[in-house]
Order: structure tokens, then sequence, then C-alpha cells
């Protein structure tokens, strides 16, 4: 039980922190905002896990509502800031074993666009977590952690696809690995004036010390631009190895001034 509650804890973590693009993506892109420019995002998710241990069915619901707030400082950089407020019940066969809400680890990240040339982009963004979250409730790593990305776009009207390519040092007080790799992909793809629909691969490595059974995930969604400076999105995200999370539902507000 406490793998799987540690592993929630982390892929909620993540999940919130400001790792995506336009959300509900996992993927992030090259584009920044501009100078003096800011996007506020609010996202929300809630997701479910099921797993059979040793004949004991253990169950986990949770979810996370985030802000995230990204200021452009230079027409190629950005400072973004994030913080989650999580939540999750687990359960054995059938009977609630615990429940545990707050804030969870703040994020601060730097995204830098250092290349650009006939559609290709590159860019590089360094982050750092700090511990806001009660680890002993599962609610965050416990200690501080940093990552760094590398990301690529290319634009090809209608369509744009990205990649990243990261390392996460999960610094953690639960016993988890500390060395995460992610890799991940996602496509754009313009149906009509401002609707979008959205997909996205991906890989990271398990937290849990000594698997070889990595997190795999799938995920399609749509974003619906409402004017030049509000869009709404939703998505669904579907595990398919067993050590990731089953079913997430993503939701999001961004606003752009």
């Amino acid at each position: 039980m406490k793998r799987l509650l540690f592993s929630l804890a982390f892929i909620a973590a993540m999940a919130a922190q400001p790792v995506f693009a336009a959300h509900p993506l996992i993927t992030d892109d090259t584009g920044t905002q501009g100078t003096g420019k800011v996007q506020v995002e609010i996202t929300g998710e809630y997701s479910w896990d099921r797993e059979k241990i040793a004949g004991v069915t253990e169950k986990v619901r949770g979810g996370n509502v985030g802000a995230t707030v990204t200021v452009g400082v230079h027409e190629r950089v950005d400072l973004v800031a994030a913080v989650p407020f999580e939540w999750f019940s687990s359960y054995e066969d059938g009977a609630r074993i615990a429940r545990e809400s707050g804030i969870g680890d703040a994020s601060f990240d730097i995204k830098w666009r250092f290349f650009e040339q006939d559609g290709w982009s590159l860019a590089v963004k360094p982050g750092v977590t700090l511990p806001s979250g009660d680890d002993e409730r599962g609610l965050g790593a416990g200690r501080v952690g940093y990552r760094v990305f590398l990301i690529g776009t290319k634009e090809l009207a209608p369509w744009a696809f990205h990649a990243n390519v990261g390392y996460i040092r999960n610094d953690n007080t639960g016993g988890d690995e500390k060395n995460i790799w992610h890799v991940s992909a996602a496509a754009e793809f313009e149906v009509v004036k401002d609707l979008k629909i959205v997909g996205n691969v991906g890989i990271e490595r398990n937290p849990e010390l000594d698997s070889n059974n990595h997190p795999v995930f799938v995920l399609g969604g749509v974003i619906y631009q409402l004017t030049e400076k509000l869009s709404v999105d939703g998505g669904i995200k579907v595990g398919v190895t067993k050590s990731e999370t089953d079913l997430t539902l993503l939701a999001g507000l961004t606003m752009k001034f």
C-alpha cells in the first residue's frame, strides 16, 4: 500500500507541475509568452487506479487543482510558477483505509527558446520543486528536487508536433527512485478555426525501486479558443502499463494578459 500511495502522490505532483504545453498535454512546446505578457492556467484532474496485490484489491482515487502563472521576461524566455492542491483516498477490498488532502509541492521553472528556423524550434526548461506539501501524508516529496527538459517543436500548419526528453531528480523521503527519466511526444491538429484536437504519448522511469515496469500513457483531448485571450480544454489520459494510473480526466482554463 505504501508503494501505491507514494506512486500516486508522485504522479499527481508531476501532473500539477508546469511540465505540460497547452493543457491538457503533458508534453511541453517551445512557445513563450513574449516580453511583459502573462498567462494564468487553472487546471484540474481526477484519477483512479486499481491493483491486486497478494490477493488484496487496492484502489486509489484522487486528483488536484493547480494554478500556474507564466510571465514573459523576454521574447524567448518565460518564468513559470505553480502550486497544486491535492487529495486522494485509498481502499483495500472496498474499505477506505486513508484519506488526505492539502497543498502539494510548489515548482518554479525557466523556459528558454534558444533556436528557431523554418518551423523548427528548440528550448531548454530547467526547474526546481520545493517541499511545500506534507510528505508524511503523501502530498509531497519532502525534499527539494530539480529537473531539466529539452523541448522540440515542429510547426506544419494545421499540424504542430512536440517532443520532450527530461531528467528529474526525485529527491524524496519515501524511499523511491531518485533519478527519473522522461520521454514523450505530442501532436496538435486545428480541425476548424479556434478548435484543436490533441494527442500525447509518453513513458517515464518508475519511481518504485527495482521495478522495470515503467509508466506509459496515451492521452487525447480538445482545446477550444473562446476568445483571443481565453481558452478551455479537456482530455482523457489512459495508463498503458500496470504502473501508470488507470484513468485520469483533465480540464483546464487558460487566460492571457
